[in-house]
């Protein structure tokens, strides 16, 4: 979870109140006098740019530091950036193009092995370099600029300059100046690093871990001149500390980890230039701007520099801000379209540098992958590379990773089999439990069976019921279905025999649960979480907490007699699942439902033996397994779904999801499949693509048990990706699957597949190609 920064220093601010905010930006007409504070790359490049598209206006760079002073070493710029500098200012790119060091391959060396792929494109300099080119561009446009000066407090240039631009890094007094406008979010990280430098050029961009005693350690390498290259070492905390680099001064420091990398290296010695170990910090701001000050660069967002970022946002926030103050009458309306154009890049780029972020953090549940699975994980590592995209850029390298998963030849990941127990799904998709709340008293009827028969029809290798509850008081709605009477257990199997007939290789799971607390509410339409205008049923639960206070009723405590009725509901209900025909049995323990609400600590208070520890809260939704999985029959399997965390202070913890899903395992379930959340209201997820899925693959690593990857997958090309990494043994898809119940025919059409993993019903074959569309122009 992020937290709002600690209380910083203020810097000094004028004594006046007028004085003490920004102007607010209200005069028509572009500004012609301009404040920069920080002589970074973004800084500069902001300067230069709005004096060469205005040559009236006065543009003044203070920077704290000498013209040659600068910290770190190379600088990555992709070609949509130098793209867009050749057309802001074609005599920048010039002078860029000349000194940029170009390379297309990324090496990634694991126990040994050099895995090399192709057809990336990268380009970099030195940064003191960029800095030289950006000093001259801006002395020859006119821009003044004031090394070795203190730049005045952003408020007091504020009264004296139209625009103010704050460039002044990660540690913004501007930022935190007025953090009460800006509202920053700074979120540290677990890993240290430290940047250095090698004096020959490394041939490509180079990852290595060094397996040591104590613990895992990684460089980031890349080339920036004919003779120089980055060399970036990073490790957890823990490990960090454990190898004594607290200890050591920068010398120390640097002669170490050339050291440890010395074959890397092949024995030259490292350089700093005031490297210090940094724990890297994630830097948001609800604002980006206030009156006429605005926020660029590291200032307004920071990203992992594992994705080459940091230079290149800066650079953009520059272009996008000269863009929209020659296209905007005010400057209050120029600084709301900036932020407008740049937080959806920036959040985009901060979501794929955090899933990169955290791979490295992670990197020590990795290195036991084979070298290229291992390399194809770190490549796809923040989704931005997926499987298709390596295809176009390296298919020799693609193809041998997909030999090594077992692809039969033209067959993509998604359609190889997998085997759970007895039951062997002819590809690896699945249609997520999706709530429907149209049974009656708990009986699913032609709705159910259109549905799911739908689904099934459509390809996919296993369809999953609606979470169906095992009594009436166990229901979510009064709209569930259920598997508490034999008349339900009938419905279901007229379900399961149109599946098995007419979609033959489709399996059907049922997945069973209890509602717990969050239970007697309306259907999802109705006013989800809601409690019912009428005929509420009383609810249990693991302690008397309701999910929203003065909102939804306060559950019973199960006492013994409670938990052992629950428990026969369970097996009762799992006896007549067998008699229906289902293929696979799901024990649904997340979503803060009753068995879930046993695994929490926010929504477990008991003090009996069923509550407390981890070993106390897992006691109850361990028994109920044991239950079902002894009356269910042994060649059919059985999966947990779980939710891998809270969202929440205080609540299950990553390390605790993994203590669970290994004692499931032990029990004998074939499969983990991860979900996150929705235990508590106030949680606060981190949304966005496939987000779900690290905890999945942390689970697989760590117990190394099949887990089934949940949240946000939406293309073909996440499922690939996410499979051939080995983050997943399958992929269920929900939302997908209503928007186009064929999803998974569409998508071994769309890869040009036609194999028996994705078979056409008879039916349906004329309509198994992309119908013709009319002429546009």
């Amino acid at each position: 979870m992020t937290t709002r920064p600690e209380p910083t220093p203020r810097v000094a601010r004028p004594p006046t109140a007028e004085a003490a905010r920004p102007t607010t930006p209200e005069a028509a007409g572009p500004p012609l006098r301009i404040a920069v504070i920080g002589g970074g790359p973004g800084g500069l490049y902001a300067a230069a740019l709005l004096k060469r598209l205005d040559p009236a206006r006065e543009v003044t760079v203070w920077e704290r530091n000498a013209p040659s002073d600068t910290f770190g070493f190379g600088v990555v710029l992709s070609d949509e950036t130098l793209g867009g500098i050749r057309d802001a200012d074609p005599a920048v790119y010039e002078a860029l193009r000349r000194e940029l060091v170009r390379w297309d391959d990324i090496d990634v060396v694991h126990r040994g092995h050099r895995t090399t792929s192709t057809g990336h494109g990268f380009a970099a300099l030195g940064r003191r370099r960029l800095l030289e080119l950006l000093h001259a561009r801006c002395t020859e446009l006119g821009v003044r600029l004031r090394f070795r000066a203190e730049a005045p407090p952003a408020a007091e240039l504020a009264t004296t300059h139209d625009l103010v631009i704050a460039a002044d890094g990660v540690h913004s007094r501007t930022r935190e100046a007025h953090d009460d406008h800006f509202r920053p979010t700074v979120t540290p990280h677990r890993c240290r690093y430290i940047w250095l430098a090698a004096d020959f050029p490394f041939e490509a961009f180079r990852f290595e871990t060094a397996e040591t005693e104590h613990g895992v350690m990684q460089l980031h390498a890349y080339p920036f001149s004919a003779d120089s290259s980055t060399v970036i070492v990073e490790m957890r905390e823990e490990v960090w500390r454990a190898a004594g680099f607290d200890e050591l001064d920068e010398a120390e420091s640097t002669a170490r980890c050339a050291k440890i990398f010395a074959e890397a290296l092949g024995g030259r010695e490292l350089r700093a230039n005031n490297s210090a170990w940094t724990a890297f910090r994630t830097v948001v701001n609800e604002r980006w701007s206030y009156g006429n000050a605005v926020l660029i660069g590291d200032a307004a967002h920071t990203a992992h520099f594992s994705i080459g970022s940091g230079t290149k946002l800066a650079v953009e926030d520059a272009l996008a801000l000269a863009r929209q103050l020659g296209e905007h009458p005010t400057l209050s309306e120029a600084l709301t379209a900036y932020e407008a154009e740049r937080r959806p890049v920036v959040e985009s780029t901060q979501r794929a540098a955090l899933a990169s972020l955290r791979w490295f953090e992670e990197l020590a549940g990795r290195v036991d992958r084979p070298p290229r699975r291992f390399a194809f994980d770190l490549l796809t590592r923040s989704r931005r590379v997926t499987h298709a995209n390596l295809r176009l850029r390296d298919p020799a390298f693609t193809d041998t990773v997909e030999r090594d998963f077992g692809c039969p030849p033209g067959t993509p990941p998604m359609f190889t089999p997998f085997r759970l127990r007895g039951l062997t799904l002819r590809n690896r998709i699945v249609v997520s439990p999706m709530d429907l709340y149209v049974a009656e008293d708990g009986v699913p009827g032609d709705f159910h069976l259109v549905h799911l028969g739908a689904r099934a029809l459509g390809g996919p290798g296993l369809v999953m019921t609606e979470m169906v509850c095992v009594s009436a008081e166990g229901r979510i709605t009064p709209g569930c279905s259920g598997l508490w009477t034999d008349e339900q257990a009938d419905a279901w199997a007229r379900i399961t025999a149109f599946v098995h007939t007419r979609a033959p290789g489709t399996a059907l799971g049922v997945q069973l649960g209890h509602s717990g607390r969050k239970g007697s509410t309306r259907r999802m339409w109705e006013g989800i979480d809601q409690p019912l205008p009428e005929g509420n049923w009383p609810l249990v639960a693991a302690s008397p907490l309701p999910y929203r206070t003065g909102v939804n009723q306060t559950p019973h405590a199960l006492d013994r007699a409670g938990l052992a009725a629950v428990r026969e509901e369970f097996t009762a209900a799992a006896r007549r699942a067998a008699r229906s025909g289902f293929d696979l049995l799901e024990l649904h323990c997340a979503h803060g439902y009753l068995l879930s609400g046993f695994l929490s600590p926010l929504t477990n208070h008991r003090t009996d033996a069923y509550g407390g520890s981890l070993e106390g809260r897992l006691r109850f939704p361990l028994e109920v397994f044991d239950a079902v999985r002894e009356v269910w029959p042994e060649g059919r399997p059985m999966t947990v779904r779980v939710s891998a965390t809270d969202w929440a202070e205080g609540g299950t913890t990553a390390e605790e999801a993994v203590t669970i899903a290994r004692a499931f395992a032990a029990r004998g379930a074939d499969a983990i499949d991860v979900s996150t959340g929705q235990v508590v209201p106030e949680e606060r997820p981190e949304y966005g693509r496939s987000y779900q899925t690290p905890y999945a693959d942390r689970i697989r690593s760590a117990v190394g048990v099949p887990v089934i990857a949940v949240g946000a997958i939406s293309s073909w090309d996440d499922v690939n990706s996410l499979l051939l990494a080995g983050r997943a043994d399958l992929c269920a898809l929900a939302r997908p699957h209503l928007y186009d119940p064929h999803w998974t025919l569409h998508a071994a059409a769309e890869q040009g597949y036609e194999g028996p993993a994705a078979p056409w019903p008879a039916p349906y074959r004329a309509g198994s190609r992309p119908p013709p569309t009319g002429r546009r122009e």
